[in-house]
């Protein structure tokens, strides 16, 4: 019996390891995503405490990859409140991604053609490390957001009609 009460807590704390932190569901809509790449963040304490506690937004950040490297700009992390002022973090402050060279290569050589860009999607606890999802995208007019959007609904009547069948 004993045994089972484990397994439960062990799948729980798996379940909680792999939890999302923040997630910026305006890119989807905004952007159609062609790629997408798991990266590491370089973060200080402070920031990983106010992420853990929700205190993330991605909405306005893209990436830019400068000098070889790749930098997320413009995502506003909260100061943690239990920290002081001296101690705490600039809430706005350029952060550098950790992904393989290669890897930085390839998204270097597709960022060349036009209309595309590296833009956060979510960030996610893995294990007990904090990991950003940053998708290849390209913009989406007026039209193609509204053709999406009928394509969706579309689908969404067809469901619906085969569960009355």
């Amino acid at each position: 019996m004993a045994g089972k009460g484990k397994s439960k807590t062990a799948a729980k704390a798996r379940l909680q390891a792999q939890r999302l932190l923040a997630d910026n569901r305006l890119a989807r809509h905004e952007y159609e995503i062609l790629e997408t790449l798991e990266t590491g963040m370089e973060l200080v304490g402070t920031e990983v405490k106010a992420i853990r506690a929700g205190k993330a937004n991605l909405r306005d950040g893209f990436c830019l990859i400068r000098n070889g490297e790749m930098q997320l700009h413009n995502v506003h992390i909260s100061p943690h409140e239990q920290a002081s002022k001296y101690y705490n973090h600039d809430p706005l402050r350029v952060r550098k991604l950790l992904a393989h060279r290669k890897e930085i290569d390839r998204l270097r050589g597709q960022l060349d053609q036009k209309g595309l860009t590296l833009i956060p999607l979510n960030l996610q606890l893995k294990g007990s490390w904090i990991k950003l999802t940053i998708g290849l995208a390209k913009g989406r007019k007026l039209h193609d957001k509204r053709q999406e959007e009928r394509k969706k609904q579309d689908d969404k009547d067809l469901r619906s009609a085969l569960k009355r069948l």
